[in-house]
């Protein structure tokens, strides 16, 4: 750590891919503060907050729901100067001081481009990144995937000539790996220990040598591990290779998002189907939202990546509130397939 850095508010920049668990453990990290007081800005990818919300809802005295803001225009790497800038100046114009910052950018952002932005004048004198995480699924990557539904793309790729050779959701991927100063293995309860090893050994290729990779369950990894890093990251961040090194500009052109109103369900079971059978409608990679079971006054989070779907009670509904799901896929998937699935 520089002498400069230690003037400036740390930012915890946490990567990885769609349904990665980043969520989960910025949640868990903010239920076990130690003290901490921390601001999140929270890139969103679809029509609604739904990791916005779940993270301002939270109730932890560590982040107040004012701390909480989200970027809902694009990918934050383009929308930088847009949006990124004007977020970190309320969060350092705030009342109460914050001690920590931590950025959850959307599963396709480009950690690179947002990390040169701390070098701007206008940023900093003001903030510095402690740290890259990377956030990964460990049970993906087991199965040779890195969204959890490694056939689609490979299919919609056979299908569309007009992609580029190399897959682009992989390149995102290494992309994150490249920039990290720690890696988080998520899902570790669902792999045995040989798998986690082949894990580990692949995460190790495509990290920069000396990266920390740590392995966890339900997000549950220590402020003590996650922050302090250190690392001073936009200093050397010109210095760590990616894949869009030589472009001047980049778009997330080969994917697209839509959000499905959702009636109130018999249970929790039924959506759960529901969305397992529209995960399955090829270029569908991500689904996630809040459904209203009948007779229960608790908003159900459901979600699923690729083939694995889940759910939980989070809180009650309030007054006005949706019930809805956002669905990310790739560009060109069908939406109308995936409507009739989640209604029936």
């Amino acid at each position: 750590m520089t002498a400069a850095s230690r003037t400036r508010t740390p930012c915890s920049v946490i990567t990885g891919f769609l349904g990665a668990g980043k969520t989960t453990l910025i949640r868990n990290l903010l239920e076990n503060a130690e003290g901490k007081r921390f601001a999140i800005i929270v890139n969103e990818f679809g029509d609604i907050g739904i990791d916005g919300d779940l993270l301002q809802q939270c109730g932890a005295a560590s982040c107040p729901a004012d701390n909480v803001i989200e970027l809902a225009n694009g990918c934050i790497c383009c929308t930088v100067a847009e949006d990124f800038a004007p977020a970190l100046d309320r969060i350092l114009a705030l009342a109460e001081p914050v001690d920590h910052i931590l950025i959850e950018t959307s599963g396709l952002a480009l950690p690179k481009p947002l990390i040169q932005a701390f070098n701007w004048p206008q940023i900093r004198n003001r903030v510095t990144v402690d740290g890259v995480i990377t956030v990964v699924d460990g049970l993906a990557l087991a199965n040779g995937e890195v969204t959890g539904d490694h056939d689609a793309l490979a299919a919609q790729r056979e299908a569309d000539d007009q992609l580029d050779h190399d897959d682009p959701v992989e390149e995102v991927f290494e992309d994150q790996l490249a920039c990290s100063d720690l890696v988080v293995m998520t899902r570790v309860d669902l792999i045995d220990a040989d798998q986690q090893a082949q894990v580990r050994n692949f995460l190790q290729e495509h990290t920069p040598a000396g990266v920390r990779i740590i392995a966890a369950a339900n997000g549950a990894v220590g402020p003590g591990v996650l922050l302090g890093l250190g690392v001073g990251a936009e200093e050397q961040i010109d210095s760590r290779r990616t894949h869009h090194d030589d472009e001047l500009d980049h778009e997330h052109d080969d994917f697209d998002s839509f959000s499905v109103d959702i009636a109130p369900v018999a249970s929790p079971a039924d959506i759960e189907a529901r969305i397992a059978a529209a995960t399955r409608i090829d270029g569908v990679l991500r689904i996630k939202g809040f459904v209203r079971v009948d007779g229960k006054p608790m908003r159900l989070v459901a979600q699923a990546v690729g083939q694995r779907a889940s759910h939980y009670f989070d809180r009650p509904w309030r007054d006005g509130e949706s019930a809805r799901l956002v669905v990310i896929g790739l560009k060109g998937f069908d939406r109308s397939a995936v409507v009739r699935a989640l209604g029936d």
